[in-house]
């Protein structure tokens, strides 16, 4: 069959070559149209009851993500000069396109008495009035009597100072942005550089767009060193110029097609896409190494061009078929979780890999077959003199010093086992950031100041119509909860429909700081009507009642049957958010009695977590059914069950010992290194199938000699199996140079695993494959007794 595939490809090399050519261009095309993806909830599946609540809550109140923080630090804050040019910059922002609405001290309002029953909705600042000192100390000190906004727009305490600013859902869905976070940044630093003052900035909208931008930077980063790193490998591996542009042109035409596939699917570049083409690149590069490498070495036993090419195809298409399926495997069963961030990784990751099978097999036989014959200095590296004492030191180590290889192999597995053991899955919203990056520093800066900037919504069903203003009981019980919630050390920001009526009757009865506080029966009664006709307006008055009518419209339904608490949390992380989650929803049930109320704890926050541990988990499954499919492939190709066993047990060591060593050194299981296993379980194996296919192939050439067989695979494979290996991990090495801590440690742990796969597969592979000769030996022996 494999002959019969060389003969043809041979034949109709020119057609083959056009009609892959006017693919590619298709595919170019297609990849034109790729866009960056800025939905950072689709780790979590759509049917999970977790993400049901989240949509619910978005359906009744909106985006909870939408809104970014600005802060600053400052003692002179209402000194004029100060204020005036934070007022401006506050005018500034609103006006950038897409901005929906900005929440600051120049918009805070008050509310004033307009009749024994009716109130006012008042701005406290003029909007664009330049204020003097005395009339700003005047206007400062009724905005502090206001308990509202305390630990919502500042912090007493620390002289900090906030800005949240809305933007439209529908452009934070869009490329655009990048524009609108870039502008109220440039804005900020402006002000800050005028007043010599650092602007902190946080929020999702912030988080999300810096990441994505990340990602797309170091998209191309990581495409540019991929190419220049592999092709230096390739010049001093071949010393061919040809070979190192032919392994350039398969790889560029496979991570062609990958962009193409993303949007011909429907998809976009994602943190989890973003590192598909690289991996095209590091793992097109081992096909043209084997190929070229049998093709050198076929050329030096036959002499000439056409037969070599054939022969080439004809012994390592299988090999190469194998190797690309094993791959393909590892990184397509993450089609089949639901989460539709792996979904959409592991289909286009696994189609591209095999697509790689076809673009090697066609393009360089092709290719080769217009070129000149080999020269004697491009397969000059068959006879490496230090290569092949390295090789020589592999054979005496395998036949002289197995039991030393078992030992060793022994030791080290069960120092791993321990490491294993004290391995912690955890996940933080920002963690694969390092702590010196800004968006880090800033989002640790809200925190300290106000707690966090983590959305957490907990919804409270009071189960009629009207629910939410018809009972006091209903109030006070919201009021209570949210503050113990505030009372804990990691929530802060409560804002809550109670908070709206403490306000208003502060504003009702005079202005004191004593009186924001809840109404009594009697003042319950006469705010009902007045806050009914403000929640259902929505015609516009003046500014700061509209402004105030919008806030509150925005924490109950349509119906005001629900009523939404919303809080900021900080980034605690996957192991501390449970706990504190468990502690809030038991304080819950014992404050809202079931019966009467039905609370739901949603948000970005919630999901996160959820969708944190859905990775894992289902990273976990995939990982198991990998290794599942892969070792059926082999039980078809090899057909022997110890040969299977042989490399089972060779591909599962260095995964073991990698999982040891991030236990050792407290490296946590999260979605980006629990990736790692999955990755390298794909790849290893190639190397694995790479030297039992040669095995297989040489038995019986060696008449069933197991021992000189083993001999002449390792001379024989190993010059390629290392080759492979360092472009390997060279080519996952540029990972290293990633600003994400998550990235970083999938180059880093991928190519430890590599290199680990290298070595056992150099020394346990064949130092078992010589017990299975001993084994088989001991047995013809039994038999000739009997």
């Amino acid at each position: 069959m494999w002959q019969r595939l060389a003969n043809f490809i041979i034949r109709y090399r020119v057609i083959l070559l056009i009609l892959m050519a006017g693919f590619t261009a298709v595919m170019a095309y297609e990849a034109s149209k790729v866009q960056l993806s800025y939905d950072f909830t689709s780790a979590i599946p759509t049917d999970n009851p977790k993400y049901k609540d989240y949509k619910q809550f978005r359906e009744m109140f909106g985006n909870d993500g939408n809104t970014m923080m600005l802060g600053v630090r400052s003692e002179d804050f209402f000194k004029a000069g100060f204020f005036n040019d934070y007022q401006k910059l506050s005018h500034d922002i609103g006006k950038v396109k897409s901005v929906e609405a900005v929440l600051d001290v120049p918009h805070a309002v008050t509310i004033l008495p307009d009749s024994v029953t009716k109130l006012k909705v008042q701005p406290i600042f003029s909007a664009g009035e330049t204020y003097r000192q005395a009339a700003l100390d005047s206007l400062s000190r009724h905005f502090k009597d206001l308990p509202f906004y305390k630990g919502l727009l500042y912090n007493p305490r620390e002289q900090v100072y906030l800005m949240a600013i809305s933007i439209n859902k529908n452009t934070l869905a869009s490329a655009d942005r990048t524009r609108v976070i870039n502008q109220i940044i440039a804005l900020g630093d402006a002000f800050g550089k005028a007043h010599q003052t650092e602007i902190h900035y946080s929020g999702l909208p912030l988080i999300r767009t810096q990441m994505a931008n990340k990602v797309q930077y170091e998209l191309k980063l990581f495409l540019a060193l991929s190419f220049l790193l592999t092709g230096v490998i390739l010049l001093l591996f071949f010393r061919s110029a040809v070979a190192v542009i032919t392994s350039m042109v398969v790889v560029a035409v496979g991570v062609i097609w990958s962009f193409g596939t993303l949007v011909l699917l429907g998809y976009k570049i994602s943190i989890l896409t973003g590192v598909i083409p690289p991996l095209i690149v590091v793992i097109g590069i081992p096909n043209c190494v084997y190929f070229l490498n049998k093709y050198h070495t076929e050329f030096n036993t036959l002499g000439e061009k056409l037969p070599a090419l054939k022969g080439m195809v004809s012994k390592m298409g299988i090999v190469t078929l194998f190797t690309n399926l094993t791959a393909a495997i590892g990184f397509g069963v993450f089609f089949f979780t639901k989460s539709v961030i792996l979904k959409e990784f592991g289909l286009v990751a696994g189609l591209n890999i095999l697509g790689l099978f076809f673009i090697s097999l066609i393009l360089i036989p092709a290719i080769y077959s217009f070129l000149p014959s080999p020269k004697s200095r491009h397969t000059s590296y068959l006879e490496s003199k230090w290569l092949n004492k390295v090789l020589d030191t592999l054979v005496l180590l395998v036949f002289k010093n197995r039991k030393m290889v078992y030992g060793v192999t022994i030791v080290v597995c069960a120092l791993s086992v321990a490491g294993m053991m004290r391995l912690r899955a955890v996940g933080h919203i920002v963690d694969d950031l390092p702590h010196s990056d800004k968006i880090y520093q800033d989002l640790k800066f809200f925190e300290r100041n106000f707690k966090g900037v983590m959305p957490l919504e907990i919804v409270v069903n009071t189960g009629k119509k009207y629910g939410a203003l018809l009972s006091l009981q209903t109030w006070q019980k919201i009021d209570s909860f949210t503050t113990y919630l505030e009372k804990q050390p990691e929530i802060g920001g409560g804002l809550t429909l109670t908070k709206g009526v403490k306000f208003a009757r502060q504003g009702l009865m005079g202005g004191a700081v004593s009186d924001y506080r809840l109404p009594g029966p009697f003042e319950f009664s006469s705010m009902r009507p007045f806050l009914i006709s403000m929640m259902h307006s929505r015609k516009k008055t003046i500014q700061g009642q509209d402004a105030f009518g919008k806030l509150l419209r925005t924490f109950v339904d349509t119906n005001l049957q629900y009523v939404r608490i919303s809080v900021n949390v900080a980034d605690i992380g996957s192991v501390a958010m449970p706990k504190l989650l468990d502690k809030v929803e038991k304080k819950a049930g014992a404050m809202f009695d079931k019966e009467h109320y039905q609370l739901t704890f949603t948000g970005t926050s919630i999901t996160f977590l959820e969708g944190s541990k859905f990775i894992i988990h289902s990273l976990r499954d995939s990982l198991f059914w990998a290794f599942g499919m892969i070792l059926v492939c082999m039980l078809f190709l090899f057909r022997d069950w110890r040969i299977v066993l042989i490399a089972v047990i060779t591909n599962i060591v260095p995964l073991l010992i990698t999982a040891g060593i991030m236990g050792w050194l407290g490296v946590p299981l999260k979605p980006s290194t629990v990736l790692v296993f999955s990755v390298a379980l794909g790849i290893t194996v190639d190397v694995t199938i790479r030297f039992l296919v040669n095995f297989k192939q040489d038995l019986a050439h060696y008449r069933e000699d197991i021992r000189q067989t083993v001999r002449r695979s390792i001379h024989d494979t190993g010059l390629s199996i290392i080759f492979t290996s360092l472009i390997l991990i060279a080519g996952f090495g540029v990972f290293a140079v990633s600003e994400f801590e998550g990235t970083k440690a999938l180059g880093f742990l991928t190519s430890l695993t590599l290199l680990l796969a290298m070595v056992f597969n150099l020394t346990l592979q064949p130092a078992l494959l010589l017990w299975m000769a001993n084994a088989r030996r001991k047995k013809e022996l039994l038999e000739v007794k009997k």
